[in-house]
């Protein structure tokens, strides 16, 4: 099995979320997630975020398949010769219909969606329960660690996604991850002790990593609230 150099079986996963899309028309019309495209800043978001990795040697890169994952992934893996995974499972959790939801109940719902992971029957804006979400993308990690055919791995996936792994490698369960944010083609580092297939042991090296803003200094909206604005502003 392939190993980070000087290691026998530890491997590094540089976890990303998507660069800036936009889910709302001009005159506030949500757009169908599954096809919306990077924003212009959204590609240079994910230019910056690959001039960052442009020296890691990939083996292996993996995608949900989703347009705003596939456009990212590509931008960071540049002229390598390697081809994207793309792994359906990773795809974001699935939203309700915003426009149902009463206007006295949308701010808490929209912009503070993650709030509800901790409820037993939660879901994500009246859609997908979490714990529907977090039983496939857990199955996705699974079989990520199974393969025996690489040692630094570039994932590109979603908010929600990235938060569901992330307290997944710290045990932290899903009600944590109303306290991880993920800002666009931020990186995340994780390393994993892995024998047999699973896991022994891991870390979290670095969290939300945005190298076009590493400080956040002039922004200080979390994702959902921005989402959340965007959508009431119209």
């Amino acid at each position: 099995m392939p190993a980070l150099p000087g290691t026998t079986h530890r491997r590094r996963i540089y976890l990303m979320r998507h660069a800036e899309v936009s889910y709302f028309s001009a005159d506030g019309t949500p757009l169908d997630p599954r096809t919306v495209p990077l924003t212009p800043r959204g590609r240079e978001q994910a230019t910056a975020s690959a001039a960052l990795l442009a020296d890691i040697p990939f083996d292996l890169a993996v995608c949900s398949g989703l347009t705003r994952t596939v456009e990212t992934a590509r931008i960071v893996l540049g002229e390598r010769a390697l081809p994207l995974d793309e792994e359906p499972r990773l795809k974001e959790v699935r939203a309700g219909r915003l426009r149902e939801i009463p206007p006295d109940e949308q701010e808490k719902e929209i912009g503070y969606a993650y709030e509800t992971a901790g409820d037993p029957d939660g879901a994500f804006i009246r859609g997908e329960r979490w714990q529907d979400l977090a039983s496939r993308v857990h199955a996705a990690w699974d079989d990520l660690v199974a393969r025996d055919d690489w040692a630094t791995a570039l994932v590109v996936a979603h908010d929600g996604v990235n938060r569901v792994l992330l307290t997944h490698v710290t045990g932290a369960g899903l009600p944590a991850i109303r306290a991880i944010e993920q800002d666009p083609a931020c990186i995340n580092i994780i390393e994993l002790d892995v024998a047999d297939g699973r896991v022994q042991r891991a870390w979290l090296r670095a969290v939300n990593i945005a190298p076009y803003d590493p400080l956040r200094a002039d922004d200080p909206l979390m994702v959902m609230e921005k989402i959340y604005r965007r959508f009431r502003a119209h």
